[in-house]
């Protein structure tokens, strides 16, 4: 460690150590490569995390904890804190302001609200086009739509594919809506990646180490949802996985979780909303629809999610609900999407956020 000082790790939870670089304002790029070579040199990752007006180096690795002096009095550098938790770079002390991620004109994280909306599984050119253009003209942003469908039988339809995929493209093209959509293992990431402008990992998925370590290698924007079962502290340290690859793009989904209670699908955990905007400085939006999963309590609770603080809703919706090939119970029909979205538009400002009128195509 070169004479310099050092101390030991006394938190077990921390599985390497941890210290934030917070460089000045007016930093120079040669100054922060100093700083990242330094820290290398160390035997330590850097890891550079841009904000609004400053960036901050992150630095994980090794199994001995840095003191602040190693940092402190060198160019460019305004403060160096250790970090106690164990996410290292999405915690709110790893940045000064919120991350807002931005595709091509839609700002998830920012003052906007972003609404993705959509069927739970693609299931043929008529039913996405119809579902596709509804939501559009009722100001959602962003089309979900399941093309590799994860389910807990093996019996149930696996969604269309490469088909589906197809299918999604299209209807991008056709609305100018983004796409978000599933993917479910590393063997098909490659085809999903090429497909979609955000890349859901599902619930149960959430644990599933070697995928988030592979997402965490592209610059793809990437839905992360709560596992069923999982803490809050879980959700962080799975982003954290994301992150510590490189890919700073990442928004948490709350989905609800298990509990005793069986007259829902899952119980919306609404404390998640201001415990991760209080823990993290990654945007964070709601799924009413498993939250809840019944159709006709989904309004209520993408509601509550705003008024939570939510950055953002991924709610389903199908044409034909009960012919739906999956989660037709908790889908809303277009009509009764676009009168949530009328009342989402009232409520906006009560918590000082927007959400602009659809586009009729």
């Amino acid at each position: 460690m070169s004479g310099l000082p050092t101390e030991k790790k006394t938190d077990e939870r921390n599985e390497s150590a941890t210290m934030l670089i917070l460089m000045k304002p007016q930093a120079t790029a040669e100054q922060i490569y100093r700083i990242k070579e330094k820290i290398d040199a160390m035997g330590y990752e850097a890891h550079e995390i841009p904000g609004a007006t400053r960036i901050a180096i992150g630095i994980t690795g090794n199994e001995e904890s840095l003191l602040p002096d190693a940092f402190m009095y060198l160019d460019g550098v305004e403060e160096a804190v250790p970090v106690t938790k164990p996410y290292k770079l999405v915690g709110r002390h790893g940045k000064v302001g919120d991350t807002v991620i931005a595709i091509d004109g839609v700002a998830i994280g920012g003052k906007e609200l972003v609404i993705m909306a959509g069927p739970c599984s693609v299931e043929s050119r008529e039913q996405l086009s119809a579902t596709a253009r509804a939501v559009k003209n009722a100001g959602a942003t962003v089309l979900r739509g399941g093309a590799f469908k994860p389910r807990t039988s093996p019996y149930a339809f696996q969604g269309l594919k490469e088909q589906g995929l197809m299918l999604l493209q299209e209807a991008r093209r056709e609305t100018g809506l983004k796409i978000v959509t599933e993917v479910k293992d590393i063997r098909t990431l490659g085809a999903v990646n090429a497909a979609t402008d955000i890349l859901q990992i599902g619930a149960r998925n959430m644990s599933n180490f070697s995928l988030l370590e592979a997402v965490g290698e592209l610059r793809t924007p990437i839905l992360l949802k709560r596992g069923i079962s999982a803490t809050l502290e879980e959700l962080l340290m799975a982003a954290e996985y994301i992150v510590a690859r490189g890919n700073t793009n990442v928004i948490l989904c709350e989905r609800g979780i298990r509990t005793f209670e069986p007259s829902t699908r899952f119980t919306l955990d609404l404390n998640a909303v201001p415990m991760l905007k209080k823990q993290s400085h990654l945007p964070v939006i709601v799924d009413p629809s498993h939250g809840i999963g019944i159709a006709d309590g989904v309004p209520a609770m993408a509601m509550a999610a705003i008024a939570a603080g939510a950055d953002g809703l991924i709610v389903e919706v199908h044409p034909d609900p009960a012919t739906a090939k999956s989660d037709g119970g908790q889908s809303l029909k277009p009509e009764t999407f676009a009168t949530l979205m009328d009342r989402l538009r009232m409520l906006a400002p009560c918590v000082d956020r927007t959400l602009t009128k659809g586009n009729s195509i």
